[in-house]
């Protein structure tokens, strides 16, 4: 693997502004980087095979204080922004998008969620468990007949003295089994509603573990709600709330699951610049024939491209700052990088690529999720065609998003990045 954080340094004033806006972002990239390399790589090809979560090295993330990076110091987090959380789930998915997958659920889907929602008891009872790891989160709102369509959702939850009673079943639940409390909606009098319910709750049960082509460093299930007896202080915020909590925290989703396509591109990009250096046919390196070159160039492109766009939205996205045009747009753009580069890298290496001696294989299975996960392409189109047009509803348009992040991607060096670039 490539050490980002040694070239870090050597970005320009502007270019430190997008990708590390302070000496604590440096830091947490350089910490992150490293716990990659050393512990998270090691294991990322056993536990693909296994398909299931490292719970122990997932734990460890709770030691570095990654799991509640989005939540004030005051309570136990980080205290970090979305660009933290954009450079966390950058690092993890150059290793193990896998793991990096299940991170996410927990620490963005479960916990950023949860603690903007919740009150002072519920954090009580919760939050330094899930911010040490002792006990995984999720979030239920797939169901089998609803994905996109979260409106249509068809599980309820209905007051009775002091619970809910919750039926239903909710599907594609990353963490679901090994995760002990989620996040879960459900309509209440036909409104959604938002509850946390874990593995207490009589009436909650998952399935087995759901098989899947990539991303099998996390594993999936669904979570099944039958007359599950949910008490009532368990709700968050008022009844019919439960679509703010949702949109609010989709923008960060979307986010860091953009960042998770630049990370799995640049890895994938660093492969294919070492092995077009350093494999010889017809007496040259494989870099000096025109057709490499374009998959490189190309790769370099899009994937600095990408990482500008989701680094500048960051930049725009908060608790009390709403972007969904800006979230929308870095997803749309950049959930495709990562499977293209990763099929680029692949189509260069022939086939030592297709074999498990490298990880291309199992990062191009891996990049497939990102086009769908989180909101499919198609719905990030929808969402753009219809608040996107002008009047826009946010100050920033996606074009002057554009403007700002994509000259910083121009001036970029090659060779400053990807150290195995040199100038002609």
């Amino acid at each position: 693997m490539s050490d980002p954080s040694l070239t870090w340094r050597s970005y320009s004033p502007s270019q430190q502004q997008l990708f590390a806006p302070s000496e604590e972002h440096s830091m947490l990239r350089e910490m992150v980087a490293d716990f990659t390399e050393n512990r998270v790589e090691p294991q990322a090809e056993e536990y693909d095979t296994k398909e299931c979560l490292n719970q122990d090295l997932f734990r460890e993330l709770g030691d570095l204080g990654l799991l509640g990076i989005t939540i004030p110091s005051e309570h136990g987090g980080a205290g970090m922004d979305a660009v933290a959380a954009v450079i966390a789930h950058e690092e993890l998915s150059k290793s193990d998008p896998g793991f990096c997958l299940a991170y996410l659920a927990h620490s963005m889907l479960f916990v950023n969620n949860f603690f903007y929602c919740s009150n002072e008891e519920q954090r009580t009872r919760y939050l330094d468990k899930v911010l040490t790891g002792e006990w995984i989160g999720g979030m239920g709102m797939t169901e089998p007949g609803h994905g996109t369509d979260v409106i249509g959702m068809t599980t309820t939850a209905i007051r009775h003295g002091d619970k809910y009673i919750l039926n239903g079943t909710k599907t594609y639940i990353t963490n679901g089994p090994e995760g002990y409390v989620f996040l879960v909606y459900a309509k209440t009098d036909g409104k959604l509603s938002t509850f946390l319910v874990d593995r207490s709750c009589p009436g909650m049960s998952t399935s087995n573990h759901i098989p899947k082509m990539g991303m099998r460093g996390s594993s999936m299930s669904e979570l099944i709600f039958e007359d599950c007896e949910v008490p009532a202080e368990n709700l968050l915020g008022e009844e019919g709330s439960g679509l703010t909590h949702m949109m609010r925290n989709l923008e960060l989703e979307r986010l860091t699951l953009a960042a998770m396509s630049t990370g799995i591109a640049e890895r994938c990009l660093d492969i294919m610049i070492k092995y077009g250096a350093e494999r010889v046919a017809f007496g040259q390196p494989i870099n000096r024939f025109g057709q490499i070159q374009r998959y490189i160039a190309e790769s370099f492109a899009m994937t600095q491209a990408a990482r500008c766009l989701v680094y500048q939205v960051a930049q725009n996205v908060g608790p009390d700052i709403r972007n969904r045009i800006g979230s929308d747009a870095a997803k749309l753009f950049a959930a495709p990088v990562g499977k293209q580069v990763a099929d680029h890298a692949m189509q260069v290496m022939g086939g030592a690529g297709y074999c498990r001696e490298y990880p291309l294989e199992r990062l191009l299975r891996d990049a497939k999720l990102l086009e769908i996960g989180g909101g499919t392409l198609e719905s990030h189109q929808k969402n753009l065609t219809k608040d996107g047009h002008p009047p826009f509803e946010h100050h920033q348009t996606v074009e002057s998003m554009l403007l700002r992040a994509l000259p910083v991607a121009a001036s970029i060096p090659s060779w400053v990045y990807y150290p195995s670039i040199t100038p002609c």
